[in-house]
């Protein structure tokens, strides 16, 4: 396996295209512009507010902040001092925030003004935090207020002399089965796989990205990690709460590239009369499974948008790939690894897997976390280490299949793997069984304890608003596609399924249902 793309230090990308193009609009969210010049002397002047309130290197700055401009400057600002960005979604509750602030002993919380009152809960159960700032109005906020503090800082930083082995941000984890845990990720792994990305994907200074999601998952900051490496344009959205606005935003904004999960394009294929957008030119799929029942349809929203079908995991960014113009050829695959990374399926025995074949997806290359924080034993069971070449191994513990051609397809993961009747059953095979059936827009399907089965199937769906079709009828249906032992034994409907705060269906909390 050879390295095709350098490695680099994240903030050296805001600098080139800084001094490239100062005036080239960087960042288009609520409030406006802000060209790169702008961007990129905010940051600088933020990195001396953090230096100046005595955050040393290494040290953990905690971003509570909106899919903003403000955000993506506190981002960089942050590795500018030297410092280690922890971004927490804004739809986390006071308990998190607390977890996370004493987890990652945080030196330093920045906080977005409407949610000064849920960060005021969570710090009465934490140490004290050396630097407290916020965005709201002066005079009524607990904290100073972080642009008065930017603008009277000069934009000269000490420079920390990063290397790429430094570490750049801790990635919490959803923490849907679990407690949440900190993802390490280095300078070095995340421009690597940022590289790595836009070399795939096609994209070039002249994309403008769209970003429905939130900077503290890893397919959300590595928009803006995109962006910014390219020299191109982030057109911001805080979430898909309203998607007629999102929609509405792409058209405005000649918006190239737009990247979603299925429950992205679930509710965009839900919407009756919906034109076309003929400015994408790139549509990108992570987080879960693409039906392939949404291909017809996303090509006839966006009809000059290559649609790339991937896999990640937060542990190393993104895995594979499938090239857009294999869609039909491979409809279930997600392709072969990115560049400069090897992606393998092994059995049992650690022994490559046949074709069709179902084993479990290790991944290496440059792209991989140095650990979990804090965390040697949850370390330990994802990354393996070579004992000759001392070169680590990550083991995603996802079910994968590899084809004759060399092309990967998820098969399930690991937990989410159904045993009924004694076969192992995919839920995402059963799910997109379903998706074909005319009238559903969503389903999730998962295993429910049985005496008798092992395993029962049980499938959740959403109709769409003039679907008439009943439990009954769907199970009928599934059985022209499905063999015997895969057909769900119960079908609920429902309004709408619970999802992460990435956009993933949370099947826990249907088990829990159950």
């Amino acid at each position: 396996m050879g390295s095709t793309v350098p490695q680099f230090v994240l903030h050296d990308s805001l600098a080139r295209a800084a001094a490239a193009s100062p005036a080239k609009p960087a960042i288009v969210d609520d409030a406006g512009t802000l060209a790169y010049g702008e961007l990129y002397e905010r940051a600088l002047r933020f990195a001396r507010v953090l230096q100046e309130g005595g955050l040393r290197q290494g040290e953990r700055v905690v971003v509570y902040l909106d899919n903003t401009a403000g955000c993506a400057t506190a981002i960089f600002g942050t590795l500018l001092a030297g410092g280690v960005f922890v971004v927490v979604n804004p739809q986390t509750k006071a308990e998190k925030l607390a977890y996370v602030l004493v987890d990652s002993e945080a030196a330093a919380l920045i906080v977005e003004g409407r949610l000064e009152a849920t960060a005021a809960e969570a710090l009465r159960s934490v140490p004290p935090i050396r630097l407290l700032l916020g965005t709201g109005d002066r005079g009524s906020s607990r904290w100073p207020n972080v642009g008065d503090a930017v603008r009277a800082a000069e934009p000269n930083p000490v420079d920390p002399a990063t290397t790429p082995q430094d570490l750049a941000s801790l990635i919490y984890t959803s923490g849907t089965t679990g407690i949440p845990k900190g993802v390490m990720m280095t300078h070095g792994a995340l421009s690597f796989s940022t590289a790595s990305v836009s070399q795939y994907l096609r994209l070039g200074p002249d994309d403008r990205i769209l970003n429905i999601l939130p900077f503290a998952f890893t397919y959300g900051l590595n928009q803006l990690l995109l962006t910014v490496t390219l020299g191109a344009r982030l057109v911001l959205e805080r979430s898909f709460v309203f998607p007629l606005r999102t929609l509405e935003r792409i058209r405005n904004e000649a918006v190239t590239v737009f990247p979603g999960v299925p429950t992205t394009w679930a509710t965009l294929l839900g919407i009756e009369g919906l034109g076309e957008y003929p400015s994408v030119r790139c549509l990108t799929n992570a987080a879960a499974g693409l039906p392939p029942s949404f291909h017809d349809g996303l090509r006839r929203v966006f009809p000059n948008a290559a649609i790339f079908r991937m896999y990640g995991l937060t542990e190393c960014v993104r895995v594979c790939y499938l090239e857009p113009e294999l869609l039909d050829v491979k409809p279930t695959s997600v392709g072969k690894a990115i560049p400069g990374t090897e992606a393998v399926v092994l059995n049992e025995a650690g022994e490559p897997t046949e074709a069709g074949e179902i084993g479990v997806l290790h991944v290496r290359g440059p792209h991989l976390m140095r650990g979990y924080w804090r965390a040697p034993e949850a370390t330990a069971r994802m990354l393996r280490t070579d004992s000759d070449s001392q070169e680590k191994t990550l083991c995603t513990h996802d079910h994968f299949t590899i084809d004759e051609d060399g092309y990967l397809t998820f098969v399930d993961r690991s937990d989410d793997m159904i045993k009924t009747r004694g076969e192992k059953v995919s839920s995402v095979e059963v799910e997109n069984a379903l998706h074909e059936i005319s009238g559903i827009r969503a389903v999730a399907v998962v295993g429910v304890r049985d005496d008798v089965l092992g395993q029962a199937i049980h499938a959740y769906v959403v109709l769409e608003d003039d679907s008439s079709l009943t439990e009954r009828e769907i199970i009928r249906l599934s059985r022209s596609t499905l063999e015997g032992f895969m057909v769900p034994q119960e079908v609920r409907l429902v309004s709408q399924l619970p999802q992460t705060e990435s956009g993933k269906i949370r099947k826990q909390s249907l088990l829990r249902d159950d």
